[in-house]
């Protein structure tokens, strides 16, 4: 009877250990999920401010074209205008889901401290 009871107890204490440690796994795992969503969400502002700096550069030189009178290259700049804001509104569309993947996490990684304890 002693050795059933000192099983269970030994038992019962490495599944206590055992959860505690899977707890710490899931906020270390949180915590690198945040940090590479915070790693995305500023190579997406990156990007959104180059594609701003493309696209008001490529407004001035289809501006200079027009003025110049020169119509080829005033296609060329249009053509290069259009894709500069197709990549700007995809690196907005991609920074907008990024936000809510890093609440999500930041709210799991609590949710894992919380209950670790």
């Amino acid at each position: 009877m002693r050795r059933l009871i000192t099983v269970l107890a030994g038992g019962a204490l490495a599944v206590a250990l055992g959860a505690s440690a899977a707890g710490a796994q899931d906020v270390k795992q949180d915590t690198r999920d945040i940090r590479q969503d915070r790693r995305g969400i500023r190579s997406d502002t990156r990007d959104i401010q180059a594609d701003r700096r493309d696209v008001a550069r490529d407004r001035r030189e289809l501006q200079q074209d027009v003025k110049n009178g020169d119509k080829r290259a005033a296609r060329g700049e249009r053509a290069d205008l259009r894709r500069d804001r197709k990549d700007l509104r995809q690196d907005l569309r991609e920074r907008r889901t990024d936000r809510p993947d890093l609440r999500q996490d930041r709210r799991d990684r609590r949710r894992d401290v919380r209950d670790r304890r």
